[in-house]
C-alpha cells in the first residue's frame, strides 16, 4: 500500500520553517542573534530545495565599477556560470552580473521594514551589469539582455491587523528599481508585485511552502544569467 501523501509532505516543509522561525524569534534575547537566527531559517531553506544552479547566501553585491550595494539578507545567484569576486570566514561578495534575486530577512513586516528592504533592493538592482556575446559551435550569439532582479521581504509575523490587508498592499506600492516581487509572512501568507500592481494571499496556511514553489517558477522564467564581462572587474588589479 503506498502511503505517501504529497499534499503532507509539502504542509510538512511549511510547518518546519514557521516552527524554525518561531522558535528563533522566542529564543534568543538579543535582537541581532535572534536575526541572524532567522536569516539562517531561509538560507537553508534555499540550500536545501533551490536547483544546484542557484546558490544563496548574506552578501553585498558589486558591479565592474566598483559600487557596492548594502549587504543582503539573502543574495540568489548564479555557481555555474559566474566566478566569486571575495569569500573569506563568511564575508561573500558577488558580481552584479549573477544575481538573480535578492531578499531581506526579519521577524515581522511593518511598512518601515517594507521600507528598509526596498532600499536594500534598490542598492543592488542601480549597479551596472555587463553582458558579452556569447560563442557558439555556429558563431556568435548577440550580448543576453540583462535579466530582471527579484526583490523580496522574508518575514516571520505581521504587525498589521488583518495581516496580509491594504495596509500592506499600500506600503508595497513602488515601482521599477523599489519594488518588492515576492514575499512571505510565515505565519500569515504570501505576497506578490508585477507590473499590474501588488496582491495577498492566505494559501490555506502554507505559506512558507507555497513562497517556494512561486519563487522557483520565477526563477526559471529568468533564465541563465549573462556572460559577465570579467576583464571589467580585472582591471581593478591595475590601481
Amino acid at each position: 500500500m503506498n502511503n505517501w501523501s504529497l499534499s503532507q509532505l509539502l504542509a510538512g516543509l511549511h510547518d518546519d520553517i514557521e516552527q524554525r522561525l518561531a522558535i528563533a524569534r522566542k529564543s534568543f534575547g538579543h535582537p541581532g542573534t535572534k536575526g541572524d537566527a532567522s536569516e539562517q531559517v531561509w538560507l537553508e531553506l534555499f540550500e536545501n530545495y533551490l536547483p544546484k544552479r542557484y546558490q544563496s547566501a548574506k552578501a553585498h553585491v558589486v558591479d565592474s565599477e566598483g559600487n557596492f550595494s548594502e549587504q543582503i539578507d539573502v543574495v540568489i545567484f548564479d555557481r555555474q556560470y559566474s566566478p566569486f569576486i571575495f569569500k573569506f570566514q563568511g564575508q561573500v561578495v558577488v558580481p552584479a552580473e549573477s544575481v538573480y534575486a535578492v531578499f531581506e530577512a526579519k521577524q515581522v513586516i511593518n511598512a518601515s521594514l517594507v521600507k528598509y528592504a526596498q532600499d536594500k533592493v534598490q542598492s543592488v538592482r542601480k549597479l551596472m551589469r555587463t553582458s558579452l556575446p556569447i560563442p557558439h559551435a555556429g558563431g556568435v550569439f548577440p550580448p543576453k539582455p540583462l535579466p530582471y532582479i527579484l526583490g523580496g521581504l522574508l518575514t516571520f509575523e505581521s504587525e498589521w491587523r488583518p495581516a496580509m490587508g491594504q495596509p500592506l498592499l499600500d506600503a508595497l506600492k513602488q515601482e521599477d528599481e523599489r519594488r518588492l516581487d515576492l514575499g512571505c509572512v510565515a505565519a500569515h501568507g504570501i505576497f506578490g508585485c508585477d507590473e499590474k500592481g501588488c496582491h495577498s494571499l492566505k494559501t490555506q496556511g502554507k505559506p512558507a511552502t507555497a513562497f517556494l514553489l512561486e519563487l522557483i517558477a520565477r526563477l526559471q522564467m529568468s533564465g541563465t544569467v549573462p556572460m559577465i564581462d570579467v576583464r571589467a572587474y580585472a582591471k581593478w588589479l591595475a590601481t
